[in-house]
């Protein structure tokens, strides 16, 4: 069984910048629906195709799939929830772990979260000096839900 465990957290300030390069990332949902996310991907020369379960604290099912690039464009385009999403992710090796610094544009421009994948729920990680707050759990900050409500409409 494939399980996504994560943990979300804002950032407190630049000081991550230096430390990782970053990919342009594409992506759209054909499904975001309560318990379930059916999303299209694009990262450079690749299409992917995910599909994700309901959270159940920091752990859901999560399976990916390529798919031809071409096709993944027209999905993008034609079949997914509009506005896309578009964002640069820097992956930042930190303590044994990669932290994935997520990096909005569009109607999300402004929002800065970090993301850290775990093996098992609970496992102890060490967080660098430029996290702040933890927001796993939040639905504001999950991809699918940027969509429907986007950053730029958040009460700040």
């Amino acid at each position: 069984m494939a399980q996504e465990i994560e943990k979300k957290f804002l950032i407190k300030n630049d000081s991550w910048r230096s430390l990782g390069t970053g990919k342009e990332y594409c992506q759209g949902y054909l499904s975001s629906e309560k318990g379930r996310t059916v999303r299209i991907r694009t990262i450079g020369d690749r299409g992917i195709l995910t599909i994700k379960g309901a959270s159940e604290g920091d752990s859901r099912l999560e399976f990916e799939y390529d798919i031809p690039l071409e096709e993944a464009k027209e999905m993008l385009e034609k079949l997914c929830q509009k506005p896309l999403i578009t964002k640069t992710r820097y992956k930042i090796p930190y303590a044994q772990f990669i932290w994935e610094v997520d990096e909005f544009e569009g109607e999300n421009k402004g929002l800065i979260f970090a993301e850290i994948e775990l093996q098992f729920s609970g496992q102890p990680f060490e967080i660098p000096e430029w996290i702040g707050e933890e927001v796993t759990g939040d639905q504001r900050y999950y991809n699918a839900n940027l969509v429907s409500n986007p950053y730029s409409n958040w009460e700040k």
